[in-house]
């Protein structure tokens, strides 16, 4: 499973709200192409770009959406 859950905490909301992104757990073995491809099919929606960042043992996808 590429997608874990998703981050709901302050920060993760202001970033819905002002620049159009979500920030999901991710697995440690997920590229960008393959996190970008299952968000794409999971939600049918369009991405825009991922951007990952590791966290304390997470891996965290910044998946910005098209307008």
């Amino acid at each position: 499973m590429i997608i874990k859950y998703p981050l709901l905490t302050e920060k993760a909301v202001r970033f819905m709200e002002s620049e159009n992104k979500l920030i999901i757990i991710v697995d440690m073995k997920a590229n960008k192409n393959e996190i970008k491809n299952h968000f794409e099919n999971i939600f049918k929606v369009k991405v825009r770009s991922v951007n990952t960042h590791i966290v304390k043992g997470q891996k965290r996808a910044y998946i910005k959406l098209d307008p």
